[in-house]
């Protein structure tokens, strides 16, 4: 990898199907590119078997604890029957394999489709899952991945961007109401008091939820995290405050059959939004230099994007400043 090239730029199909082929399997010489920014995710065909997933982990992002780390969390989950898909591990108990520089984990290919979170129905069953991964999650705590908290979302965020992505007209804009929305979510934390913080998945919006025969099967652990638990529910709630509550009731419904909900939670529902927000635009400034993120967000870092991001960061504030949902 001596080359100017990206590092992904070396993962042709050639190279893709040698990788698998270290760990037993015979490739059909099928393989298809799977939406993927972060890492790189490939179905790689199998002769006499289904095809599996390839996933292949961002240079310098994870250490190899880390890693190894949210694989236990899955194969935990798994063994217990629980709906999530957890890494291949070979004859010898292994997760986490490397070729020619990279590390690479291998998964079965799981068919479903994004579950409908209008459907009430749908969110009780998704909560009563949710209840159940985190009792486990909530057994032991991670080692090596981080928390989820205003430093490394906040701050950090905020300080990469006015660094180096701002233009010059929005600057004082951005650094003034970043600067007020860090302090509310400050605030909020505070008022919500000490929560207990488990082990999650993180990253629970529709897109790593793959529904089908009516149950939900959780993917991509990728950012798992030590978060509170409303961490994996707020990004299932959308609409007006009655729609919310309306949703929250039925997550909570199913949720509470398994693991009781601390609803002080709820105070940290805007905060963590607003994290997400600051975060997004520090993690698309970050990866600016792998060509596929140009490719895929040309809106990102234009005059046009930053004047509606500060903008919505300032609807935030607001939202900061009402009420938060409560418990039906």
């Amino acid at each position: 990898m001596s080359d100017n090239r990206h590092p992904f730029d070396h993962l042709t199909p050639g190279f893709i199907m040698d990788a698998v082929e270290t760990q037993g399997f015979r490739c059909d010489c099928r393989t298809l590119a799977l939406n993927s920014y972060e890492n790189r995710v490939y179905q790689v065909g199998i002769e006499d078997a289904p095809p599996l997933i390839a996933k292949f982990y961002r240079p310098g992002r994870w250490s190899d604890a880390q890693i190894l780390e949210e694989h236990g969390f899955c194969l935990e989950l798994a063994e217990l029957e629980l709906p999530v898909v957890a890494p291949w591990t070979s004859g010898a108990g292994e997760s986490l394999f490397r070729h020619e520089g990279f590390r690479f984990a291998l998964y079965p290919r799981q068919g479903g489709h994004a579950p409908e979170f209008d459907n009430l129905a749908n969110l009780e069953v998704l909560g009563r899952m949710l209840g159940r991964i985190h009792c486990v999650g909530g057994v032991r705590p991670f080692g090596h991945r981080p928390a989820l908290d205003v430093e490394s979302f906040g701050r950090r965020s905020v300080e990469l961007i006015l660094d180096r992505f701002i233009p010059d007209e929005y600057r004082e804009s951005y650094a003034a109401v970043t600067g007020l929305l860090l302090e509310a979510v400050e605030q909020a934390c505070a008022e919500a008091g000490p929560i207990v913080r488990i082990r999650a998945h993180g990253d629970c919006h529709s897109g790593n939820i793959l529904w089908r025969d009516n149950a939900p099967h959780f993917v991509d652990f990728d950012d798992a995290r030590t978060t509170p638990a409303v961490q994996d529910l707020w990004m299932m709630l959308s609409g007006d405050r009655a729609r919310q509550t309306a949703q929250l009731g039925a997550l909570l419904e199913g949720y509470t059959e398994f693991r009781d909900f601390d609803p002080r939670e709820l105070r940290l529902i805007e905060a963590l939004r607003a994290l997400r927000m600051l975060h997004y635009s520090a993690w698309l400034a970050a990866r600016w230099e792998d060509p596929i993120f140009p490719r895929t967000f040309p809106w990102f870092n234009t005059v046009r994007y930053w004047g509606e991001q500060i903008l919505a960061l300032r609807e935030q504030l607001a939202a900061l400043a009402e009420p938060p949902l409560e418990m039906p």
